[in-house]
């Protein structure tokens, strides 16, 4: 018998409206990524997504029946192997690096991004996660709620992600057990409380034969009366547009000739038009928007994603890695922010060690001081951490030498992220998201064995001409900030 059209896989008996209007399509690519254990079936559930919503091309198909052999008992192709385009994962029978695979339905696109399971490659997950409106948490329904499962889950709610499926895979195996599925959603819900979510759809599912991912697995799962993935996935909502001024982190000053000159970048939050007043931070110049440059025309107006080249109405100091902003709604400029992140290396992060910082277009020097760190056993935060190692998620104070430009990673994800790099071997050793500013003015901070104070210019020339800092000197970093920006720190403590 024919199977049905992907727009027909819809149960008419639970969308009772669903024959009185065609549903508008949503034009907005939806991002999601798989994640969970080891060998919970995250590649099997996305190549089923593609053979189900007929994206699988008749030449792909032929290699998959021809390269599948004896995969299962079923005689259904191994749909893993539509993901699994590396030989070394082939060879293994294990995701390594992210796949990106497109897909859609009769009412919106899906972008989505299969992400390892094991470990050592957690740093891959987190590259799949920063992108993404949508986290599908695979777990097996034998096994159940694992380590790596709370570790991926943590790190998705980390990157902004606030909408969550746990698919409960394998079903079948289990003899559709509606227990076992009752469980383990509960215990899921429960850990996922604790990170702040609330949005979780969890669905019984046999990736493999097809249940409940694009079509309904009513025969073998007649209790189950919620929603396909696929039904999930098209009523899901894409992240809300930041809540942010204008960003233009520049990349590159553009000096054809005499008479131009243009500072060119991404914009990465707001919009921006001739006339408007700007700030140039961190030095604080301001200037006008005369005009918006792009590579074949001159534009009325830029928003973010586009790339520009901003020219200005007077001679100002701009740079590589600074940020030109809105004067309405600035970001957070200051020596000192606090941060979540995910140690990536072997060797962990070392809080007497300086590393580079680097954040769009600007790397600077920080140094790093945990805070706290999850167990993932437990979903708790320990505090009085010494180090962070490999795949550990923490808190971090974050010191600078000189002022940082940032934005709450919540309001947005292109200014309020980093990473870290070891200055020593070139590898980048995290990934975070800044979670907010903390008042420096006065503060003092532990960081290249020395204490360093950000005191106003006049008030800290007087301490340096003080014979207890001569005779100090290599113990005290003293940091001037303008008589404006001490106010304005006294302020964010004074709030």
């Amino acid at each position: 018998m024919t199977a049905p059209s992907v727009a027909l896989a819809v149960d008419n008996a639970a969308h009772p409206h669903a024959d009185a209007a065609p549903a508008m399509r949503d034009t907005r690519p939806l991002r999601l990524i798989t994640c969970g254990s080891v060998d919970d079936g995250k590649s099997t559930l996305i190549g089923r997504l593609l053979w189900d919503t007929k994206a699988v091309k008749e030449d792909q198909a032929a290699t998959l029946h021809r390269d599948s052999g004896k995969q299962n008992d079923l005689g259904l192709p191994d749909f893993a192997l539509l993901l699994d385009g590396l030989q070394a994962e082939r060879e293994q029978g294990i995701t390594i690096d992210v796949a990106y695979r497109y897909f859609s339905t009769d009412k919106r696109s899906f972008i989505v991004a299969d992400t390892p399971g094991h470990e050592q490659y957690t740093r891959n997950m987190a590259t799949g996660a920063s992108t993404a409106d949508l986290a599908v948490l695979l777990v097996d329904a034998r096994a159940g709620i694992l380590e790596q499962t709370r570790r991926h889950a943590t790190i998705a709610s980390l990157m902004g992600i606030r909408q969550f499926v746990l698919a409960i895979n394998k079903i079948d195996l289990t003899g559709y057990d509606r227990d076992g599925f009752d469980r383990i959603a509960h215990e899921f819900k429960e850990f996922a409380l604790s990170l702040g979510i609330r949005q979780v759809t969890a669905i019984p599912m046999s990736a493999l034969k097809g249940e409940n991912v694009v079509y309904r697995g009513k025969e073998n799962l007649p209790w189950y009366e919620g929603p396909t993935l696929v039904e999930t996935l098209e009523l899901a909502t894409v992240r809300s547009a930041q809540t942010v001024g204008f960003r233009l982190p520049v990349q590159r000053v553009s000096r054809p000739g005499e008479s131009f000159r243009g500072y060119q970048g991404t914009v990465a939050g707001g919009s921006v038009k001739p006339g408007d007043s700007v700030a140039i931070l961190p030095s604080g110049m301001i200037a006008n928007v005369t005009k918006i440059v792009t590579f074949d025309l001159v534009r009325n107006a830029a928003v973010a994603g586009d790339a520009i080249t901003l020219v200005l109405d007077r001679q100002v100091d701009v740079a590589r890695g600074d940020m030109i902003v809105s004067l309405e709604s600035p970001p957070q400029l200051g020596l000192a922010f606090d941060a979540q992140l995910v140690s990536l290396q072997p060797s962990g992060i070392d809080p007497g060690k300086r590393y580079w910082l680097k954040s769009g277009s600007r790397r600077q020097r920080v140094t790093v001081a945990p805070a706290s760190q999850l167990d993932l056993k437990t979903g708790k935060w320990h505090h009085h951490v010494e180090a962070l190692a490999m795949n550990a998620i923490g808190k971090v104070h974050l010191n600078f030498d000189e002022p940082a430009i940032f934005d709450p990673y919540e309001q947005n994800r292109l200014t309020g992220s980093f990473i870290l790099i070891d200055p020593d071997t070139n590898n980048t050793v995290a990934g975070g998201m800044i979670t907010a500013k903390r008042a420096d003015i006065g503060g003092i901070h532990a960081g290249d064995r020395r204490v360093i104070l950000s005191l106003p210019a006049d008030l800290a020339d007087q301490l340096m001409a003080t014979e207890a800092f001569a005779n100090r000197r290599d113990e005290v970093e003293v940091r001037r900030t303008t008589a404006g920006r001490a106010a304005e720190l006294l302020d964010d403590i004074d709030g």
